[in-house]
């Protein structure tokens, strides 16, 4: 069973700096809560409260927030409306997906003057003959009932009709009361069985799987059972968390500093070394959003985290981190990084000057003139170096 802490107001009132005392919207939805209480005497000043998806079997303690106007309770295990004569500011009440089959505690709304909307979709009472003419003529300050306007003309109508209507209602949700208690006792007692029957089962993953696939009704016991079993699979896998050995992290430099070569997403890459900057070419993921990329240039290696998965490479001589530029492809989504080096090398600029001459070799002269020679017969080599003083081969 969830409570309603004081942790966790202040945790759901961070738009309010934590404080409660003056909060005025608070949303409390899809934490299990079964019971409404204490938000009456922590959060007087509440104009609008969010508590739909929760268990709440009973609308209580909410007499106190006099400047309440709007309250959502949908998709709860609540069967009647009471307790709310207190909100004198309620301007909405959204009431879908409950288990209400007793009509008439809507009756208990008619002190609430400023109640202009009221949302009673998916509850049992609905199916009733002239529900809404009952309704409309029992609460004469609504404007809209589930989501559709109020005439006049309907008005009036309901009004000369309630006293007929009333009767009908009150008969119906007799015999729906009858079959709300035949219920009670038939899920308590497929609950028992289905509970003897788990026990029987050794197997917690077989155990499991058989509650699921049982047959239940649409039921508040059901509801609050089902919500306990999520509960406990959630502190099963937290326990499997808590026990698995930590994952080893990835070491990014070696003992010494110098920068390992990574690719942890093994995102294909390019990687060419030119004569005055390196040229990164990364295919990063073509539909991916590019506040999810993330690049760190640095004079020895760069970094390219995507998706928190990283992808590093380091070079061999240094570049200007402030000179390179970052780029990706409209069309292909690749990521381009142009790398400016601190120094340019003059080895890579000779051969690339070399592999794009294709004619003989070219000697300069006393004169200055250009002479073309080429290379014919046989180098003598002997004559090259002298040879040192060295003894004869044995």
């Amino acid at each position: 069973m969830v409570l309603i802490t004081e942790e966790l107001v202040r945790k759901k009132s961070e738009h309010n700096e934590r404080l409660i005392s003056t909060l005025e919207e608070i949303s409390l939805h899809q934490e299990d809560i079964e019971v409404i209480e204490h938000i009456q005497n922590w959060c007087r000043d509440l104009k609008i409260l969010l508590l739909q998806s929760n268990l709440i079997g009973r609308l209580e303690n909410l007499h106190k927030l006099k400047r309440l106007e709007y309250l959502n309770v949908a998709i709860n295990n609540i069967e009647r409306v009471e307790n709310l004569e207190g909100c004198e500011s309620l301007n909405k009440l959204d009431l879908t997906l409950n288990f209400i089959g007793e009509l008439t505690s809507v009756e208990s709304l008619c002190g609430n003057h400023n109640l202009r909307e009221l949302v009673l979709i998916g509850n049992p009472c609905v199916d009733y003959p002239h529900y809404r003419d009952y309704v409309v003529a029992t609460l004469p300050q609504l404007n809209s009932l589930d989501c559709a306007e109020i005439t006049h003309s309907e008005r009036l109508r309901a009004l000369r009709e309630l006293p007929k209507n009333r009767a009908i209602i009150v008969q119906k949700q007799t015999d729906q009361a009858i079959e709300r208690d035949e219920q009670r006792i038939r899920v308590a007692d497929q609950q028992s069985a289905l509970a003897e029957h788990c026990a029987g089962i050794e197997d917690e993953e077989e155990r499991i799987k058989a509650f699921w696939q049982a047959k239940s009704e649409h039921c508040p016991e059901i509801r609050t059972e089902i919500a306990r079993q999520h509960r406990l699979g959630r502190e099963r896998h937290e326990t499997k968390s808590a026990l698995d050995p930590p994952k080893r992290e990835r070491n990014l430099f070696a003992p010494c500093g110098r920068p390992y070569n990574l690719n942890q997403g093994k995102l294909p890459f390019n990687f060419q070394d030119e004569a005055d900057h390196y040229l990164l070419q990364l295919e990063v993921y073509r539909h991916l959003d590019t506040s999810l990329i993330d690049v760190d240039v640095q004079t020895n290696y760069t970094r390219v985290t995507v998706k928190k998965k990283i992808f590093q490479i380091a070079y061999n001589e240094e570049v200007k981190p402030d000179e390179s530029t970052v780029q990706r492809s409209q069309i292909t989504g690749h990521l381009m990084v142009k790398l400016q080096k601190l120094k340019v090398n003059e080895l890579l600029t000779v051969k690339k000057s070399t592999a794009k001459s294709s004619g003989p070799p070219v000697v300069t002269g006393k004169n200055g003139g250009n002479q073309e020679e080429k290379l014919r017969g046989v180098v003598d080599i002997s004559n090259i170096c002298p040879p040192a003083d060295l003894p004869d081969l044995i």
